[in-house]
């Protein structure tokens, strides 16, 4: 369970969005994926769970927020779908599709307010590079984008150029996630800066807990080059509840938050940030 939620140092500007969050529920409600490697930590019904995702928006100044799919799932997308349906207009969905997803399965997610097909290179999953790029032909018609969790030092330089080519835009979660350390050069950092600048892609600045100790500050240099690189093309997200810890110490997200306002250069990126971006993009 995440701990109590606390107010950040610097309340945020009006609008902000936290732009990827996971809603689980008790393990009777929802099918959890045969193939998933653990469970949800015991806990609350969906209705427990959106009360204390409400008290976290509430509690940060969060007003409005991005429920990411978790792979507990599988491609049973039913208690994100049902997650953002309850929370209203404040919400928007990232759902899982398979490798060769129908063209009504993708309607299908125009109607539950989903605005992008996660792919998972970290933990493994359900749809594969080729077949996001298959899909991204109609995701582009229907204005939805591909957004990836990856290893940028290790999958990156593989990727780039059919990053450049797709229709859509891939969004990189938790700072696309280098898993040789936080080096702002280092390998696949250039790649992915180029691709922020040029405008075929977006970065989470997010998830800083699976690869440092808080205040976080180890993060600064790298979530301060991609700020750089290009602020319109940054996103800022708590990754509440903070599944699949994997040993790492759960963190404060107020903490999150006052990291990134430790980096950021000024109002006008700080707003831009956690406002304006993921308005545009998740159609707010």
């Amino acid at each position: 369970m995440p701990p109590e939620p606390r107010a950040p140092a610097k309340a945020p500007p009006p609008g902000a969005v936290d732009a990827h969050v996971h809603l689980v529920a008790g393990c009777d409600e929802y099918a959890l994926w045969d193939g998933r490697v653990e469970n949800p930590a015991p806990g609350p019904t969906l209705d427990g769970w959106l009360a204390l995702f409400r008290e976290h928006l509430d509690t940060l100044g969060l007003t409005r927020a991005v429920i990411v799919h978790s792979i507990l799932y599988g491609t049973d997308n039913s208690v994100t779908v049902e997650a953002v349906r309850r929370m209203g207009g404040v919400a928007r969905g990232v759902g899982l599709l398979p490798d060769g997803a129908t063209e009504a399965q993708i309607d299908q997610f125009t109607d539950w307010n989903m605005d992008a097909v996660r792919l998972n290179y970290v933990h493994g999953g359900v749809l594969t590079w080729d077949g996001a790029r298959a899909m991204a032909p109609a995701l582009a018609e229907r204005g939805l984008h591909i957004q990836m969790l990856c290893h940028a030092d290790r999958h990156m330089a593989d990727i780039a150029a059919d990053v450049r080519a797709l229709p859509c835009p891939v969004v990189f979660d938790h700072v696309a996630w280098p898993s040789d350390g936080l080096d702002p050069n280092g390998s696949g950092i250039d790649t992915l800066c180029g691709l922020l600048a040029d405008g075929h892609a977006f970065v989470k600045l997010s998830a800083l807990y699976r690869m440092c100790d808080a205040p976080y500050t180890d993060a600064d240099a790298l979530v301060s080059r991609l700020i750089a690189a290009n602020p319109e093309r940054c996103l800022w997200a708590s990754d509440w509840p903070h599944l699949m810890l994997n040993g790492t110490a759960m963190p404060d997200a107020a903490a999150l938050l006052d990291a990134f306002d430790r980096v950021v250069p000024d109002d006008a990126t700080r707003t831009r940030i956690l406002c304006d971006t993921p308005a545009n993009l998740f159609r707010f």
